[in-house]
């Protein structure tokens, strides 16, 4: 009696845990968006951000702004941050679903290959100057850089996966090492593209490649979200095979898990996430691999917690960067990845000196 009390304690005390983690992380997340939004060339109050998205929405709050404010929140901010908001999530919550597939917590979206795919299309599509639609092909043209980007990541993952195979099931052992020897060409290629690359095709590609958000309008938020989100629920509902996991393959499938359907489902899953992410923003980094890392430490390994805790911690880090990256250096932009890795590279590299320290 004493240990069924003792376990509905621990149950308890577990989701009030993982409630409270999960509801600060969503209340930062709110606050980081709302701040966001009015810093700029154009600073906007929090409570006249409230009262303009109020007005959008037919209520007036009696906060006073004016049209300029208007126009710099509902066109160019407030579009900027919830592309943040969808990207960040969408990275943080792909990396942690590859490590838990992998089973090691180095594992980064773009180890199944399509951060690696969808940068070598992108930058062949920019070398060959609108190759994919021409430039009569309407709104096809338009988009033809990150759909070329798209395409690129998914046909590297099917590469991957293909290679992967052996004797009709999915070895994880071979899928890590096919996708760092794609990885491998896919950047030797990119390189011998950039090498021949004009002055102006350099800067075009030099800059996707080091990640923006300053491309964002609310129709590129409609398009990424209409493939991230889905696939950010179709992840997130993965949360006990991936505990099963974490005993071992063979002991995941004696609990009745499908291992090959599970992996299959998170590949094609981080590949649409990844692949819209790197299409329209380009490549941004060490989101995926930190942010799991500092939820893990917070609350342990359970996925759970760790799947919506990431995707809401790495949307305010994403949020976040792309704020100093537009005020760090204002009237310029720094890229996003140059500040993601800025900030990335350090706390890695302090979580790596703290499980030395406690393996020592």
């Amino acid at each position: 009696m004493t240990g069924v009390t003792t376990l509905t304690t621990s149950a308890s005390a577990h989701r009030l845990t993982r409630g409270w983690l999960i509801g600060g992380l969503a209340g930062t997340l709110a606050l980081v968006v709302l701040f966001a939004s009015g810093i700029g060339a154009v600073a906007i109050t929090p409570m006249q951000s409230l009262a303009i998205l109020a007005e959008w929405l037919g209520v007036d709050l009696g906060v006073p702004f004016s049209e300029q404010q208007k126009a710099v929140l509902l066109t160019i901010r407030l579009p900027r941050v919830l592309f943040g908001v969808l990207v960040g999530a969408g990275l943080a919550l792909a990396g942690a679903v590859m490590q838990g597939v992998f089973r090691n917590p180095l594992a980064d979206p773009g180890i199944i290959g399509v951060s690696s795919g969808a940068a070598l299309a992108a930058v062949l599509c920019i070398r060959a100057n609108g190759w994919l639609f021409g430039k009569s092909g309407g709104w096809l043209a338009v988009y033809q850089l990150p759909i070329a980007a798209f395409l690129g990541g998914s046909l590297a993952t099917f590469v991957v996966y293909r290679l992967a195979r052996r004797e009709g099931t999915l070895s994880v052992g071979l899928l890590l090492l096919a996708g760092i020897a794609l990885a491998m060409l896919t950047e030797a290629l990119r390189g011998a593209l950039i090498f021949a690359a004009t002055d102006d095709q350099l800067r075009s590609v030099t800059f996707w490649s080091l990640g923006s958000l300053g491309g964002a309008s609310w129709s590129h938020l409609a398009v990424v979200a209409l493939l991230v989100l889905p696939a950010m629920v179709w992840l997130g509902r993965l949360a006990r095979p991936l505990d099963a996991l974490l005993l071992g393959e063979s002991e995941a499938r004696h609990l009745g898990f499908d291992v090959t359907t599970v992996t299959r489902t998170a590949m094609v899953a981080a590949t649409l996430i990844v692949g819209a992410a790197v299409a329209f923003a380009g490549v941004i980094g060490f989101v995926g691999l930190v942010a799991p890392h500092l939820i893990r430490l917070a609350a342990g390994p359970g996925h759970r917690t760790l799947l919506p805790a990431s995707a809401l911690l790495g949307a305010g880090l994403v949020v976040l960067a792309d704020l100093l990256a537009r005020t760090v250096v204002s009237p310029a932009e720094m890229p996003l990845g140059v500040v993601t890795a800025s900030l990335g590279a350090p706390c890695f590299l302090w979580l790596l000196l703290r499980e030395r320290g406690f393996r020592s």
